[in-house]
C-alpha cells in the first residue's frame, strides 16, 4: 500500500534543489584557505605600516630637535664667553656657527630663523611669539649679543617638513604642514673684560 503525503507536509523540493547548491558552495568557500594569507596581510598591514611610519616620523622630529639644541648650545657659548662680540659676529656668522653643528641633519636655508635679545635681568625677559597668526615666521627677529653681564636669550627656530602629512598631520603646527622646532639658551654673559675692546 502506497502512502501518500499531503503536499502541505512535504518539504518543497523545488527550494531544496535551489538552496542545496548554494549551501554546498558556501561550505566550500568557508573551507577554502587559498589567498587567506594575502587577505589577512592586507587587513593587518595598513594600520601596521601607518603606525610604523608615524613612529619613524616622530623619531626623526625628536632627533632633529636634539640636533638643533646641541647646535644652539655650541653657538650660544661664543656669545656667553665674548668670542662673538670680539669677532664682531654678524647674523650670518652666527647662522654659520649653528649650521656647522646641525648641517648633517638640518638644512640651514630659509627654514631656520633665530632671535638673540639682551635684557637687564632675568625678570625682565619677555619674548614675542615666533609665528604670526598665519603660522609663518615673524619678521621682528633681532640679533643683539650684548655686552658682559647682560642677560641674553638665544632662540633658534626651524621649520621641519613633515614627510607624511596624512599620517603625521597631528605633528604639524605651522603653515605648509611643517613642524616648528625650537631650541633656546638663556644665560648671563661672562665678564669677558679685555677680550672685547
Amino acid at each position: 500500500m502506497r502512502q501518500t503525503i499531503d503536499s502541505a507536509d512535504a518539504p518543497p523540493r523545488r527550494w531544496a534543489r535551489t538552496l542545496f547548491p548554494l549551501h554546498r558552495m558556501g561550505r566550500r568557500y568557508c573551507k577554502d584557505k587559498r589567498g587567506i594569507a594575502s587577505l589577512e596581510f592586507a587587513v593587518v598591514a595598513t594600520p601596521f605600516l601607518a603606525l610604523l611610519f608615524a613612529l619613524i616620523e616622530t623619531m626623526l622630529v625628536f632627533f632633529a630637535t636634539l640636533t638643533l639644541e646641541n647646535g644652539v648650545a655650541e653657538a650660544a657659548r661664543d656669545i656667553r664667553t665674548g668670542q662673538a662680540q670680539a669677532s664682531n659676529f654678524s647674523q650670518q656668522d652666527f647662522r654659520n656657527s649653528i649650521c656647522d653643528e646641525v648641517g648633517f641633519m638640518l638644512n640651514c636655508g630659509a627654514s631656520m630663523e633665530f632671535d638673540v635679545r639682551t635684557f637687564d635681568g632675568f625678570g625682565n625677559v619677555q619674548m614675542p611669539p615666533p609665528l604670526n597668526p598665519q603660522g609663518e615666521f615673524q619678521t621682528n627677529f633681532v640679533f643683539d649679543p650684548g655686552q658682559e653681564g647682560d642677560v641674553v636669550v638665544v632662540r633658534v627656530f626651524y621649520s621641519y617638513p613633515v614627510m607624511l602629512p596624512i599620517i603625521g598631520g597631528g605633528m604639524s603646527n605651522m603653515a605648509g604642514q611643517n613642524r616648528l622646532l625650537v631650541a633656546s639658551a638663556v644665560f648671563r654673559n661672562e665678564p669677558f673684560g679685555d677680550l672685547v675692546q
